[in-house]
């Protein structure tokens, strides 16, 4: 097993998971077996109780682990399927090491930072760095480990020390550090600045690691006069100085390492054994990204979380994945629900006319999950306007929930039902949603299968004894559990009036979808999500004519030429799902 742990200087979010994610990339291109794993310092046991604000998105696992946004890079990167362990922190350690203790593992031993939570650190890496991330079950052959935060901070010193150990127990020879720095350009100036990372470096190498790599964070491109004065205060060749500067798109990241000789230094460094014949398969996959899109198309995020954009970073991937498949520019218009509540209309008029005037210019209206009453009056309020007005909508887990309840309100005279006692805990991680009907638009996005498995992270839950009363107005509950008992997915009806008035009807909706589970967790670039992939077709008129085709894309619907090739790969020309 090679280790590469990837280490982050002066400041914090500079970009370690991208590229530990990008890392990771371009070896499993040489035909490696690649796992990641992330460290959170923080004493919290998992992210499932962080605010978005607090930390970004909750990422879910398959198994039900509530994790860091970085292994959502992860498994987007490396198309991989990690677990709740792939993602560490000082809580899970300090309880692992305090349940041994209690048991008496220690036979009375003082319980000290060092050796015992040092130890269980480098346990722990070890053990699940053997664990397979693939369908195939084989032993991964790379590990790269990512360690949240900053050289220096107090919270990290345990882990620091672990890996100081670590390369010992491990082998220098199968040991690796990257360090990721931040290389500022003062506007008054307009010079690129060392000393910040000249100063990290120094940190790092006192507390007993030294970097193999340094990957510079700038917003332009290294100068080499700036990458040679890093060479020498920092103990390095010039090639180990690598510039990983500001791009439009993450995906374009691997590349930038590959042309800089990432790979050939680790083939070298830790004598891995590379397959030179899929080197190509990076380059090729990844031209896919640097075409530019010939239309345009607008989706309306309507959501509580709205002034950080990493609060709904899987749901902007995904709306990326699918608008990347059909040859469009996405724009996210993001909007805080509770602008389109009448309160705000009273409070704040122009911000409430702001916010309509977003939703209705879009062509897609998309509600995510979410948890709290706040907002949802508004969210309600959109989720009205799309389905009169026959704007495709995708609703996801509270937004499905939300689209039962505006349904409830404004077409059914519902009778009075005690709802009973909530469940306590939520359902989470990976569950099977069986299709109940042929004749369903997601039933044909997902290829025809019965049956599909999707990541689910919720408390609340549609009562199946008021089922029936939504379809018999024209609400349909398509998909359902595997007992019956909750309702997964729900369509509206193409022949469901959506307006009346004096002047004008309208019938027939082109898309209004909601889905109880999550499924930007499991969208990959060439593997747009289909329920999101539906949205974005409907959004720009091509979803009957996908239907149609049997779904399947023609050359013309999908990427622009951005090669010498005439159409990318069939396998992705096709935009074939996973088989289940």
């Amino acid at each position: 097993m090679r280790y590469i742990l990837v280490t982050g200087g002066v400041i914090s979010g500079i970009g370690k998971g991208i590229i530990a994610s990008s890392v990771g990339t371009i070896l499993k291109s040489c035909g490696l077996r690649v796992t990641a794993i992330k460290i959170d310092p923080y004493i919290n046991i998992d992210a499932g109780t962080f605010s978005p604000y607090e930390h970004g998105e909750v990422f879910v696992l398959d198994d039900g682990g509530e994790v860091d946004l970085d292994l959502g890079n992860y498994e987007r990167f490396l198309d991989i399927r990690l677990t709740k362990d792939n993602n560490l922190t000082t809580g899970k350690i300090y309880q692992s090491v305090i349940n041994k203790e209690r048991r008496g593992d220690y036979l009375g031993k003082t319980v000290q930072v060092v050796p015992h939570i040092t130890d269980a650190i480098q346990e722990w890496v070890m053990k699940q760095a053997k664990v397979s991330v693939d369908d195939d079950g084989a032993e991964p052959q790379v590990c790269v480990i990512e360690l949240g935060g900053t050289v220096g901070d107090i919270e990290s010193m345990p882990f620091i020390e672990a890996f100081r150990q670590f390369q010992f127990k491990v082998k220098r020879e199968n040991f690796c550090n990257i360090h990721v720095s931040l290389i500022p350009m003062p506007n008054t100036t307009g010079e690129q600045k060392t000393k910040p990372t000249q100063n990290s470096v120094r940190e790092l190498r006192g507390l007993g690691l030294s970097p193999d790599l340094i990957m510079c964070r700038c917003a332009t491109a290294l100068e080499t006069a700036v990458k040679e004065k890093i060479s020498m205060f920092c103990h390095v060749e010039p090639t180990q100085v690598v510039c990983v500067h500001d791009v439009s798109s993450v995906y374009k990241v691997p590349l930038i390492l590959e042309n800089q000789g990432v790979v050939n230094y680790f083939c070298q460094r830790l004598n891995l054994p590379v397959d030179m014949r899929h080197r190509k398969i990076l380059s090729k996959l990844l031209k896919f990204f640097f075409f530019s899109p010939g239309f345009h198309v607008s989706i309306a995020l309507v959501g509580k979380y709205t002034k950080l954009s990493d609060s709904y970073t899987s749901v902007i991937k995904a709306l990326q994945h699918s608008a990347l498949a059909i040859n469009h520019k996405l724009e996210v218009k993001y909007i805080d629900s509770a602008d389109l509540e009448p309160a705000t209309l009273k409070d704040e008029p122009v911000k409430y006319h702001e916010a309509w005037q977003k939703l209705c210019s879009s062509n897609g209206v998309l509600v995510p999950g979410g948890f709290g009453v706040r907002g949802t009056e508004g969210k309600i309020l959109a989720i009205n306007w799309a389905r009169r007005q026959g704007k495709p909508f995708l609703g996801v887990c509270l937004g499905m929930q939300l689209a039962v309840c505006e349904f409830a309100r404004n077409v059914i005279d519902m009778p009075e039902h005690n709802p009973g006692q909530m469940g306590g805990t939520m359902r989470l991680g990976k569950r099977r949603t069986i299709f109940k009907t042929d004749d369903s638009v997601m039933k044909k996005l997902y290829g025809g299968f019965e049956y599909i498995e999707e990541r689910h992270r919720h408390r609340f839950e549609v009562n199946p004894e008021l089922k029936h009363h939504f379809e018999a107005k024209g609400l349909k509950f398509v998909g359902q559990d595997e007992e019956g008992e909750r309702m997964e997915i729900i369509e509206l009806e193409a022949n469901c009036p959506l307006y009346k008035s004096p002047v004008f009807f309208v019938s027939g909706h082109t898309y209004f979808v909601g889905v109880q589970y999550h499924p930007e967790f499991t969208s990959r670039p060439i593997k747009p999500s289909p329920p999101y992939f539906g949205l974005l077709l409907a959004a720009v008129g091509k979803l009957q004519s996908y239907l149609a085709k049997g779904c399947h894309l023609s050359p013309r619907d999908t990427y622009s030429d951005c090669s010498d090739s005439s159409s990318p790969e069939t396998d992705i020309l096709e935009l074939n799902f996973p088989s289940l």
